[in-house]
């Protein structure tokens, strides 16, 4: 028999909660022979939704200018819902901010060279992330940060 104590991590639900396009200066700017610089932002947010289970997302935004005009504009944020049960404290932003993370960013990426391939353009592929990195690089820079007092 299952002790009711056992560590439970388990998707529920993994689903694109989002997603813009945008190209304000279309037909014009798609006239220009220049190649677009591309910007890629990427960030993660977790948050409880009811007891033992957590909404994690991971969004993208994905700009590409010509000199200063937009070519286009891409925001999506791709989500999941996890079971998350009797693990200690010390292990859930871990598990939150690496591990869900992993599990919801190839769904992003697809969608959004899907979305921008859509829009008429050559999709732009988002790299691999290492969220362990981008995980300890977060937590050093909290770390940094002086204590704020009131």
């Amino acid at each position: 028999m299952a002790d009711n104590l056992d560590p439970v991590f388990q998707i529920q639900r993994v689903y694109l909660k989002g997603a813009s396009l945008e190209q304000p200066n279309s037909p014009a700017i798609l006239l220009e022979q220049e190649s677009p610089s591309v910007d890629i932002q990427l960030g993660v947010n977790a948050s409880p939704i009811a007891e033992g289970m957590f909404e994690v997302s991971v969004t993208a935004t994905v700009q590409t200018k010509i000199n200063d005009k937009t070519v286009f504009l891409v925001e999506a944020t791709q989500a999941g819902i996890f079971e998350i049960r009797n693990l200690p404290e010390e292990q859930m932003g871990q598990i939150m901010g690496i591990a869900c993370p992993q599990i919801v960013y190839p769904y992003l990426r697809g969608n959004v060279a899907d979305l921008i391939q859509r829009g008429g353009f050559p999709p732009v592929h988002l790299s691999e992330i290492n969220f362990q990195a981008m995980y300890d690089q977060q937590q050093a820079a909290a770390q940094s940060q002086p204590a704020v007092t009131q």
